[in-house]
């Protein structure tokens, strides 16, 4: 298969765009619950109406492409993160930002559907692994770079560095105590971007593999029925619920305890936190072929758990650098519970995929459960939470079947 290299370049920034759009709310945390004087409870409400889009809506955009076709799609998810992005930057309420955030994760929602069989086919089958793991490098490029664009931004408007670049600007339009707000007037510029240049771009003609196609009402029932089907969504939904769990609450967690300025310090360990998974994951990628996935997948936990413990319990010090390090260790979750998935099931393969990405829903639940803990005893009690779900995650490595010649599945979509 010929490769596109146009479309691949493509790829990677609809790549870059998801991971900028999506892993930003750590960052905003702390802005957001001072801006709207919300519990924690409430505060647990953004990250749920954000990822619970996903549970919902992946598999229905999975049967919209098969219908509409991929560029229509992308095109309709980005017009759907730049309507909702540009209704909140005007009118900057909770209830407004509550819906904005459900629509724009509809729309990432939309997007992971889409962009694995059109990579695929851009780069060439032969190319694609190469491609995916590229893909997770842009992604966590990106993760690094969205809290450190929401520090420059709200850093400087705070401070009214007019003569820094779009700062004069961004004054103008965000509320007085609201420079966070300025964050989503440029999603809806970088969304709207996106929408033009797909609609300028032409598509390959993508055949979906039987991996990829979301299958009938029939084989969702059949598959229902599987223990491992549950148990594999179940592990996904607690990988999500324990990353966002440490990347959303980190920020306010050092806040809280140790008094570390949210939009510097606090942002840049958010940074850090989704810098060290994008390493994490390449390493990882390698030490799965090395290794067994199981005792990769096992120690990795372990460690992962240790550095949670060692943040929520230690000095200031140590909070700075365990917790972000524990994003390292998260890496190879993932990828790992969607293979040792779908090594377990025989067929059906692209409605296990769906139902697997539902599992992304874990993203919105335990952030919600973690702000109602908080809120009846302390966010360091709420986010013991995170103990729970790093151990379902451990005990796969105990009870899974091994992998198929080790294999792995290498792409990542983003929570």
């Amino acid at each position: 298969m010929r490769r596109n290299h146009l479309m691949v370049v493509l790829v990677m920034l609809v790549f870059f765009v998801i991971s900028f759009l999506t892993n930003i709310l750590g960052a905003l945390n702390q802005k957001v619950s001072e801006s709207f004087t919300l519990t924690e409870t409430m505060a647990g409400l953004l990250p749920f109406a954000f990822f619970i889009a996903y549970g919902v809506m992946s598999i229905p955009f999975g049967f919209m492409v098969e219908k509409y076709g991929e560029k229509r799609i992308i095109i309709f998810a980005f017009l759907m993160a730049f309507a909702a992005s540009l209704i909140f930057a005007v009118f900057p309420v909770f209830n407004v930002f509550i819906v904005s955030l459900f629509t724009i994760g509809a729309g990432m929602a939309a997007l992971q559907v889409v962009i694995n069989p059109l990579l695929r086919v851009s780069g060439g089958e032969a190319n694609y692994a190469f491609y995916s793991v590229m893909g997770q490098l842009v992604f966590g490029l990106a993760s690094f770079i969205s809290p450190q664009m929401y520090s420059y931004f709200v850093v400087n408007i705070d401070h009214g560095n007019l003569d820094k670049p779009l700062i004069e600007s961004m004054t103008k339009l965000v509320p007085e105590n609201m420079s966070w707000v300025s964050v989503y007037w440029a999603f809806a510029a970088i969304a709207i971007l996106m929408g033009v240049i797909i609609f300028l771009v032409k598509f390959p003609k993508v055949e979906l593999q039987d991996g990829e196609k979301v299958g009938s009402k029939d084989s969702f029932k059949e598959l229902i029925k599987n223990k491992y089907v549950i148990l594999y969504f179940l592990g996904i939904f607690m990988y999500v619920g324990s990353e966002q769990g440490i990347s959303y609450w980190l920020s306010k967690f050092l806040k809280t305890y140790h008094n570390i300025d949210p939009d510097l310090a606090g942002a840049d360990a958010v940074s850090y936190f989704w810098g060290l998974m994008t390493i994490g994951g390449i390493l990882g990628l390698v030490l799965m072929k090395l290794f067994d996935s199981k005792q990769i997948l096992r120690w990795f936990t372990i460690l992962a758990i240790i550095c949670v413990a060692a943040g929520l319990f230690g000095s200031t010090g140590i909070a700075l650098w365990a917790l972000p390090v524990s994003g390292f260790f998260l890496s190879v979750m993932y990828p790992t519970i969607v293979s040792l998935g779908l090594n377990s099931v025989a067929k059906h393969h692209g409605s296990f995929a769906g139902i697997l990405m539902t599992g992304i829903a874990g993203g919105a639940i335990v952030q919600v459960l973690i702000g109602a803990i908080s809120d009846f005893s302390s966010l360091r009690a709420g986010m013991l939470l995170i103990f729970v779900t790093l151990g379902y995650v451990l005990s796969i490595s105990f009870w899974a079947k091994p992998l198929i010649a080790n294999k792995t599945i290498s792409f990542k979509p983003e929570n």
